[in-house]
């Protein structure tokens, strides 16, 4: 069985079952549309407590409470995902304000120490020029200066740790802020064309040995550069078959196709353009085509949140998200535009706030974007305005 056809297993079980606490760890991934509403459905309408783990943005909706686990510990926010978004939305306003005003704060302590110590070493020449003229004696002048010196030396240290105490508080705010940031392809789009044609079916169709056509009534439709087209179905549709259809990977047992030349990039849901084997600075070499130097390479890196106690780290070991943002910083490092991007179910293994960092860097791309997913959500963030439904 799929995956959504095992989920719709578990969903029938539950329901015999009748257990007073349910426990679901990201049931709507491999959902289609149909199996998505049929969970939906059985959250709102069960009487049991339910205790989810999802990205799935439409599913937390419908919940009265979310819990955010994060370094810091846990907080509960008493509503569902747009009440949470909104909340958060708040505390990062109110974060931000308190950080640019403890950054101003540490400004003025510079400025005031810098002041401070200018008039102090005004007062002391003026008393040194003083004491040269009254004939003091050479001894106490020593005296004088050793004092001054150390008046100047207290002056310092106590505006150093007012300066220093500001710095830490100021850091200890930015420690606080959330790791989701714009992480932009910035791509050269230079080369993009749009409106070519660059894909066109007539009357395709496609069986695997022993089985049946896929589609009950063959397809034809045309692709030109610069769309971003959504592919749906119910799961055992074919979407991913089609997929390997247009960019050439499979060959239609009737019809005809025309494929253009172009740069594709295939991106399925388990980010397979990584390869394990490698360690994370390796792969991120592998797609340093243009020669950028060594530390060009690792700032890129740490951009993409891969610090240097990353760097060595075999790719096998990495999450879902992580390989996602591995491989975006990758098509960063490379600096060219595939004319296409394919994204297969890309939102399966993410966290919400990866499925953020990869919405913020697919709205970057302006080159043809083709994409199967059931998450309506993702599908209206990164503006998909057309769609092919099987």
């Amino acid at each position: 069985m799929s995956g959504g056809q095992k989920t719709k297993v578990f969903l029938a079980g539950i329901t015999i079952h009748q257990s007073e606490l349910i426990l679901l760890d990201e049931p709507s991934n491999h959902l289609d549309i149909l199996g998505r509403q049929l969970l939906y459905d059985f959250i709102q309408s069960t009487k049991y407590s339910l205790i989810i783990i999802s990205h799935d943005r439409k599913l937390l909706n419908l919940l009265d409470t979310v819990c955010e686990l994060n370094k810091n510990g846990i907080k509960v926010y008493g509503g569902n995902y747009d009440f949470y978004k909104e909340q958060k939305k708040i505390d990062a306003n109110a974060l931000n304000q308190d950080i640019q005003s403890k950054e101003k704060e540490l400004k003025k302590a510079k400025e005031k120490e810098r002041g401070t110590l200018e008039r102090q070493q005004k007062l002391d020449s003026r008393g040194k020029g003083k004491q040269e003229k009254s004939g003091v004696a050479r001894i106490m002048m020593n005296t004088l200066r050793n004092n001054a010196e150390n008046s100047t030396a207290k002056l310092k240290g106590i505006h150093a740790e007012k300066i220093g105490n500001i710095k830490q508080e100021l850091q200890n705010l930015r420690f606080s802020l959330s790791e989701t940031e714009q992480m932009k392809l910035d791509f050269d789009n230079s080369k993009l064309h749009k409106g070519k044609n660059i894909f066109k079916a007539d009357n395709i169709n496609f069986a695997y040995k022993n089985e049946k056509y896929l589609w009950n009534e063959s397809q034809s439709f045309q692709i030109s550069s610069g769309e971003r087209i959504g592919v749906k179905g119910a799961n055992g549709s074919g979407k991913t078959t089609l997929i390997k259809l247009i960019i050439g990977n499979l060959i239609p047992q009737i019809g005809s196709i025309f494929i253009a030349k172009s740069k594709i990039i295939y991106i399925d849901q388990d980010y397979s353009l990584i390869n394990n084997n490698q360690k994370i600075y390796e792969q991120a070499q592998q797609s340093n085509i243009s020669a950028l130097k060594e530390h060009e390479v690792k700032m890129r890196l740490n951009r993409f949140l891969f610090t240097k106690d990353d760097w060595d780290k075999p790719c096998s070991v990495l999450s879902g998200g992580e390989k996602m943002r591995l491989m975006l910083c990758c098509l960063n490092i490379s600096n060219q535009s595939p004319d296409v991007i394919v994204l297969d179910e890309p939102t399966n293994n993410l966290d919400i706030q990866n499925l953020e960092i990869l919405s913020n860097a697919i709205n970057e791309y302006k080159g043809t974007l083709l994409v199967i997913s059931h998450d309506e959500t993702f599908l209206e963030e990164i503006n998909i305005n057309r769609t092919i439904q099987l």
